[in-house]
């Protein structure tokens, strides 16, 4: 099956971006991981699908599918490219759209300095809702929020991690840490997104403190691994920063990818919103096998 596709990037998050307005290329899940694969396929952190509107009121849908051909709720630096991919394509003449995501409506903005900015809605809070079981734990209060101690199975040292959780339309564990460059990202990453306590498994976010408007950020992503930048990690990381009184209400997160603003007014019923950059990086076709495993 052959198929036209377009490689964008948002702070160095990475994607294939699809157009499905016209029909559904009824992609597996093993042409997913194919076509993210960055030896044999085109290469990205998520594939994003751009099909029509699922209803009245809204401009697209949007699906996301991660690098292991899972599909996931949410994606901010890919919300970003989905909008300058379909204002660019054409497919509308709106600065501001309304899109359909598994887990709701956003509102991306393309905004006069080419950058985008996304109301990516309220935070989730409530661990239960993350969703995170935190049965039997004993959570450590800070300014209006909590850090819940998370133990890290198999591993020797620093074998329990305290960890802020909120879901931005996906999961999200952050730990504060001293510098972002020394962190066991790699290490403990995957024992916090498989951990038994996030059933839907979690993207696990090691935030730095700069400063109360500025900070660091890494993020070891569900289904991809560490990547270069997550748009939803930021937001989660700056919510839990001001949730524990470490932040003020705009923050500038720097990414492994580059900058990303976050504002939110530490209001639960409020939304967040991001402000970062999206690119076109080339445009292709790829023959994808029929036969996958």
């Amino acid at each position: 099956m052959k198929i036209r596709f377009t490689k964008m990037q948002g702070a160095g998050n990475d994607f294939v971006v699809l157009d499905e307005t016209r029909g559904r290329l009824g992609l597996s899940a093993a042409q997913y991981r194919f076509l993210a694969d960055r030896h044999f396929g085109v290469g990205a952190d998520q594939i994003l699908t751009v099909r029509p509107s699922p209803g009245e009121g809204i401009d697209f849908e949007y699906v996301i599918h991660n690098a292991d051909g899972g599909e996931v709720e949410q994606c901010g630096n890919g919300a970003r490219c989905f909008a300058r991919f379909v204002h660019d394509k054409g497919l509308t003449g709106k600065d501001t759209i309304r899109v359909q995501t598994q887990s709701g409506v956003i509102a991306p903005h393309l905004t006069a300095d080419g950058r985008v900015t996304v109301d990516m809605g309220q935070p989730v809070l409530e661990p239960a809702q993350v969703p995170f079981d935190a049965t039997g734990l004993m959570p450590v209060a800070q300014g209006s929020g909590q850090k819940w101690p998370l133990a890290l199975a198999g591993k020797a040292l620093e074998a329990t991690v305290l960890v802020a959780v909120v879901s931005m339309g996906n999961p999200h564990a952050v730990q504060l840490v001293d510098n972002v460059d020394t962190a066991p990202v790699a290490e403990t990453g995957p024992l916090i997104e498989n951990h038994v306590r996030f059933p839907q498994r979690v993207n696990a976010g090691y935030l730095q403190i700069v400063d109360r408007a500025h900070v660091r950020l890494r993020v070891f992503e569900r289904g991809a691994g560490e990547t270069l930048a997550c748009g939803t990690g930021a937001c989660a990381a700056v919510v839990s920063g001001i949730r524990l009184g470490l932040l003020d209400r705009e923050v500038h997160v720097d990414t492994r990818g580059g900058r990303l603003t976050i504002a939110w007014s530490g209001q639960p019923a409020d939304s967040v919103f991001m402000t970062g950059p999206a690119t076109t990086v080339f445009e292709g076709q790829i023959d994808i096998p029929d036969t996958l495993v």
